[in-house]
Parts: structure tokens; sequence; C-alpha cells
């Protein structure tokens, strides 16, 4: 299998200036928040959304070089990634994230809280200074679209009643509206017609949907080191994700286990069977495949480039982390 990383070849350069700069951007005034956000930046991760900005960019200007605000919508789309995961680690109460503590378990809730407001201001103070009002909205609405997600997920808690369909739209606000919106921002400032434009939001929005439910697959089928978090953890917490609400139309008994929240001794771990035992991780997978065919598609309005390669290889890539 690829390593994730060997699909961004041709934005590498750039990235290893992204994360350069971004503990410059986060600033050391705040000795505490700058030790929160280098241990935050530099806890690595696969960078999978500046790296989609990056190639965007590329394969829409290929006559000439990437602007100074690519490169700075990369940094954006990446910083508010990050806030919403300090604030994710302690609505869930992880402690561990990327393989490293997180950093509500290093400085306290107090301080995560606060490092990510931090972030998700400075974002938008540099997003203000890209002086391009349709990217300005595009990427606001993405912070509200997490924190709708965010909100939608905790009212769903342990609901055996949501629809596949709510799931998919829960999604799109967790994961995918930062893609879809920051891709199209890119084709923005590379300035190429609406159409293309739209077919790259189009992109950002299927690959973001496939690349969640291939995480909520990995939460079933993976194990807690690759995953860096106790495997089935989202069930437990009653996150219901596509396995389980596909597995719940072929078995009814596990409904009864969700609509007790496990409270039974050896509850999770037959919810956990019944799961393994149905076809709900397969019927999650042909949903996942289908998300990523769609954004492989919407890619065929862009010429021929190593960067619009990687954009496909990169859809390609979330599928093949089932296998």
């Amino acid at each position: 299998m690829t390593p994730a990383t060997s699909l961004f070849t041709p934005v590498e350069a750039d990235l290893r200036l992204l994360a350069d700069n971004l503990k410059q951007l986060v600033g050391n005034r705040h000795p505490i928040l700058f030790a929160a956000a280098e241990h935050l930046f530099g806890a690595g991760g696969k960078r999978i959304r500046p790296a989609i900005v990056l190639l965007i960019s590329r394969a829409t200007m290929l006559d000439q070089d990437i602007t100074p605000r690519h490169r700075r919508l990369a940094e954006i789309t990446e910083m508010i990634h990050t806030a919403s995961l300090v604030h994710d680690d302690v609505v869930d109460e992880s402690d561990v994230r990327r393989g490293v503590p997180t950093v509500h378990s290093l400085f306290g809730n107090r301080i995560a809280i606060l490092a990510g407001d931090f972030l998700f201001a400075q974002s938008s103070w540099y997003l203000a200074n890209l002086d391009n009002l349709e990217v300005v909205k595009l990427l606001s609405e993405v912070i509200m679209d997490l924190a709708t997600g965010e909100i939608q997920q905790g009212l769903n808690r342990f609901d055996a009643g949501i629809s596949i369909e709510t799931y998919i739209q829960k999604s799109y606000y967790k994961t995918a509206s930062l893609i879809a919106n920051s891709s199209k921002a890119a084709g923005l400032l590379s300035e190429v017609s609406r159409e293309i434009v739209e077919h790259l939001y189009s992109y950002g929005r299927h690959f973001g949907i496939a690349f969640q439910i291939v995480d909520d697959i990995l939460d079933f089928t993976s194990t807690t080191d690759t995953l860096g978090k106790p495997v089935g953890s989202d069930l437990k917490s009653g996150n219901l994700t596509a396995p389980v609400l596909f597995a719940l139309a072929e078995k009814p008994s596990l409904e009864v286990l969700i609509d007790r929240e496990f409270a039974q001794d050896g509850d999770l771990e037959q919810a956990l069977a019944l799961i393994q035992d149905s076809q709900g991780i397969q019927q999650a997978r042909e949903l996942a495949a289908h998300h990523a065919k769609l954004a492989i598609e919407h890619l065929a309005v862009l010429p021929p480039s190593e960067s619009h390669q990687a954009l496909i290889n990169i859809a390609e890539y979330t599928l093949s982390r089932l296998y």
C-alpha cells in the first residue's frame, strides 16, 4: 500500500514550507498557546487537507507558480482542521490523538478550549487578509458546519433510528465541508471558470464523505495501535456510523443493546460481534467506494498533470486503507 505522504510528491516542498509557517503563524506571544500549537503541528498527521488545496492550486495554475494566497489558504485549512480536533478531543474525552497525548490531557480542558478558539480566531484573521470575500464566506461556512456537525452528533447519540442520509449529512458537516469548500476556494484563487470551481467543490465533497466513511469502518476493522484510540470507541460513545446503521437493518437485536447504551456487562462486545457478523462493514465499503468514484469523475474537467493524477491517487488511496 502506498504511504499517504508519497502521494503528495508534486507538493512535497510546499508542505515542508507549510509545516514551518504554521508554527510561525501562531506566534510566541502566548507561551502556553505556542507550546500547544507546537505540540499540535509537530504531531504530524497526514496533512491531507492542505495537500489537496496545494494540489488543486497546482493543477489549476499549470503555466505559472502558485501564489502566496494559495499557500495561505492551505495553512488556514490546516489551522481550522486542527482547531476542530482540539475541541473534539475535549468533547470526546480522548487522551491520545495520532499516537500522541491530546492538548487537554497535557494542558487541561481550559487551555485546550482556549487554544482551539485561538486557532479559529487566527485562521479567521488570516482568511480576512486574503481580501477575497467569496473565499472568506466559504471558509466561514466551514467553521459553522464543524459546530453543526458536532451538535448533530451529540443530539443523535445512541439513536438507532437515524438514517444513512442523516449520517452522510453529519459526515459532510464534520469532514467534507472543509475539504469541499477549501477545494473550491483554491479554484477561485486560481481564477478558473465557474463550472470548474463547482466540480472542484464536488470533488472535495465526495472525497470528504468517502474519507469519513473509511475512518468509521476502521473503527471496527483496525487495531488500537493503528487507530491511536480503542477499537469501537465511536460505538461505545453512541456515535452510530455507516457500518452500525447498515448492520441494524439486518440484526434487530443490535438495537436493544444500543437503546440501553451498552449498560450491561458484555453489551459492547456483543454489539461488535453482531456488526462483524453482518454485511454492515461491506455495505459501508461499497458506499465509500461510490463516493470516491464520484470524486474522481469530477476531476475530469482538469487538464492532465502530475497534480491532477495525485488528486485521483489520493481518492483511490483512501479506499486502499481498508485492505
